[in-house]
């Protein structure tokens, strides 16, 4: 089932700016590698850009992505604009969205042959939580 375009992920404001907030992610993390950041002052600035870019509270965010998904995944989250509040949520619609988050696609194809959502739509489980939670649904 298709859902409406207020309730489906940005996907294409996501793929406009994740090269950018990869980029970010992965130059911080060299610059800190190499130098450290004991005063936090380039996470300072890395949490402005991305802000800047994607008006997201990012201390939301674990930029210790080493340690959980990996930089790409992490700079998929911050790029994918958040769900916005609906008034008017069917039970089809409700359904299917709980249907995307219990039965995830798995793609069976190699990571450069996929398009931008092929290779992100295992991570949008927590979009559509973040979805009912917002639009008050107990399954969020």
């Amino acid at each position: 089932m298709e859902l409406r375009s207020d309730i489906e992920p940005d996907l294409k404001t996501a793929e406009n700016r994740y090269p950018e907030i990869l980029k970010l992610i992965l130059d911080y993390t060299s610059h800190t590698d190499l130098a450290g950041d004991k005063n936090l002052i380039n996470y300072q600035h890395l949490e402005t850009a991305l802000h800047q870019i994607t008006q997201k509270d990012i201390s939301r965010f674990s930029m210790e992505w080493w340690e959980e998904e990996g930089a790409e995944v992490l700079a998929f989250r911050i790029a994918l604009p958040d769900p916005v509040k609906i008034n008017d949520l069917t039970s089809e619609e409700l359904e299917e969205i709980i249907f995307r988050i219990e039965s995830p696609v798995i793609i069976n194809k190699n990571w450069e042959d996929q398009t931008f959502e092929e290779q992100f739509s295992l991570y949008l489980d927590d979009y559509y939580r973040k979805f009912l939670k917002l639009n008050g649904n107990p399954y969020g």
